[in-house]
């Protein structure tokens, strides 16, 4: 509690000096992002926190890479490995916690492929891109077995609408696919081949780690680290509207293409589920060790050229207890 308070005061302790400050979010189209950033605006959070969001909207999450590497947003959600890696290769990007919400692969009801080595010579698509963050961790986890998908299995990369759709459509025999789409999937009779949560728990992981997080560069937290501050604590008050009432919810649905009551239900308890509750010290520590591991079986191909999490990789905010 002490910790959304001060959250809370972070947000009404804004300024007129700091009133309107412009930060420029890029967000995925299809993502649950998007779903954070109207609770923000329907409760006025971002106007008490003296912000001005301006949002960009993208169909993929490599294209919001693209944008915070080209200094067209200052913010956007991505993938937490692949901020590691562009640490590892000189890009001075900074990370902190959004989600822990993953996804799984996923097969047809009747599909015959039941485990990791089933999936050799059939088709895998994947959303993300060959750096998502679930596809590295689900490639180790695979290596761990003697699994290499990449020699093993025809690989096809897409958007997660357009990965959604092979599978459906039977261009696929398999989908990783972000977490939200797979829910979709299991409402129309879709089951689980791995949840990327087990793949985590395989490589040693006891707590999930969220593995989805705000970036940004370290040269703009530097000019601009109270604006940080206060988007982060009127992101943290927007989750714990989401938590608090289900009301929220029903506001929401017009965004979050639910085709069904079992769809809605199900990105709404995910959404909670996955977000962060822990302190950063215990986000960090657990990185590290998953970091550690993922380099230990896939070498740089998977993390690139570090063997270790970079020590500075996570933001702190000032104010917030535990971060």
């Amino acid at each position: 509690m002490f910790r959304i308070f001060v959250a809370f005061c972070l947000l009404v302790g804004a300024t007129p000096a700091t009133a309107g400050e412009t930060l420029r979010i890029g967000s995925q189209t299809t993502g649950t992002f998007a779903w954070q950033l109207d609770v923000i605006r329907r409760h006025g959070l971002a106007s008490v926190a003296g912000l001005d969001l301006k949002i960009s909207e993208y169909a993929s999450p490599d294209a919001g890479k693209l944008a915070l590497n080209g200094s067209s947003v200052d913010l956007a959600v991505v993938d937490w490995l692949w901020v590691a890696r562009s640490r590892a290769l000189g890009a001075k990007l900074l990370f902190y916690p959004y989600s822990s919400s993953v996804g799984s692969i996923m097969v047809k009801s009747d599909s015959p492929l039941r485990k990791l080595s089933d999936l050799k010579g059939k088709v895998l698509a994947v959303a993300g891109g060959p750096l998502d963050k679930s596809w590295l961790i689900v490639q180790a986890a695979a290596m761990r077995q003697g699994i290499d998908f990449k020699r093993e299995t025809t690989l096809e990369y897409g958007a997660p609408p357009l990965i959604f759709q092979k599978l459906q459509q039977g261009e696929a025999d398999a989908s990783l696919n972000f977490w939200n789409f797979c829910a979709r999937l299991e409402a129309q009779g879709y089951r689980r081949l791995l949840d990327v949560r087990d793949a985590e728990a395989a490589l040693g992981l006891k707590q999930p780690v969220a593995l989805v997080g705000y970036a940004f560069t370290e040269e703009f937290a530097a000019s601009h680290r109270s604006a940080i501050d206060r988007f982060i604590a009127a992101a943290h008050e927007a989750d714990q509207i989401m938590l608090r009432s289900d009301e929220e919810w029903d506001a929401l649905r017009p965004l979050m293409n639910a085709a069904d009551e079992w769809t809605f239900k199900a990105y709404r308890d995910r959404t909670r589920e996955g977000m962060p509750r822990r302190p950063i010290a215990a986000e960090e520590a657990d990185a590290r060790d998953l970091f550690m591991t993922l380099a230990s079986i896939g070498g740089a191909e998977l993390v690139g050229p570090s063997q270790e999490l970079d020590p500075g990789l996570y933001y702190h905010p000032n104010g917030l207890p535990g971060d």
